[in-house]
């Protein structure tokens, strides 16, 4: 940004010889020339707190490379995308200083220092601002892998529990009290999605639940697990879109925050 021109311009505002909203439009015009085929919202992590997070899916590696580039050359320290492919994130993955990609989640972390790893729920204790993300199956480690990452990228301790779902309830039982000291809970789950109720009326911090597409024909690939988790009868749980694992750990994060 040339700001010797914002200078020239601040004066002529102060000066009555320019408006303050011919200046703010000069202002925005520097910010989002015309001409550009990307736009990224390079404003957003101050207004949000977190930087934009790019939608892989039918972006090229060329597209994603000059999004990702103009981020963190605006200060953005490190990017997500999501939904991209396994030979495309190698591509990138050779382009860029840092970064790490999760094949099961489709996430692809784009940074200038090395990234973070995962982890799986253990013995020692959380600290209170822990975020878990919990599965009824494995099948939905996908949606589950795009939670995590998008936590580890919000700098928040996150930890994953799989295939804990309420075919064997009996399970969920040996990790309640551990649940119980966590800031929020991401619960991730098909077919008919009660593990988020069930989850909901053991522990008492908020619920984020994801219905995933997994199920048979009546599940009419998450349609009715979305309506089921929207029914639950359990007050802490809030619902997002249909394998919005990015959704759903972007909320819990923001939670364990205190945002």
């Amino acid at each position: 940004m040339d700001h010797s021109q914002i200078d020239t311009w601040l004066a002529q505002a102060q000066a009555g010889q320019l408006t303050w909203s011919e200046l703010a439009e000069r202002l925005l015009q520097m910010e989002h020339p015309p001409g550009r085929e990307h736009q990224p919202d390079l404003d957003r992590q101050r207004r949000c707190g977190f930087g934009e997070v790019i939608f892989g899916s039918g972006k090229s590696i060329g597209d994603i490379e000059e999004i990702a580039r103009r981020l963190l050359d605006s200060g953005q320290s490190e990017v997500l995308v999501t939904r991209v492919e396994a030979a495309d994130a190698a591509q990138l993955l050779s382009r860029f200083v840092g970064g790490r990609y999760d094949d099961l989640g489709r996430t692809l972390r784009l940074s200038q220092s090395p990234v973070a790893e995962t982890r799986r729920l253990s013995s020692p204790a959380p600290t209170p601002r822990r975020i878990a993300v919990v599965t009824a199956g494995s099948t939905d480690l996908p949606v589950a892998r795009e939670a995590l990452e998008t936590l580890r990228w919000m700098s928040v301790d996150a930890e994953l529990l799989c295939d804990v779902g309420v075919a064997g309830p009996y399970r969920l039982l040996a990790h309640v009290n551990r649940l119980r000291e966590c800031a929020a809970v991401v619960v991730i789950a098909g077919m008919e999605g009660a593990l988020a109720s069930v989850v909901g009326g053991l522990l008492p911090c908020p619920i984020i639940a994801v219905p995933t597409s997994v199920g048979y024909g009546a599940n009419f690939e998450g349609i009715t697990t979305l309506l089921s988790m929207l029914s639950s009868c359990a007050a802490g749980v809030t619902v997002v879109n249909i394998d919005a694992g990015f959704k759903g750990g972007y909320v819990a994060g923001l939670i364990a925050l205190g945002r």
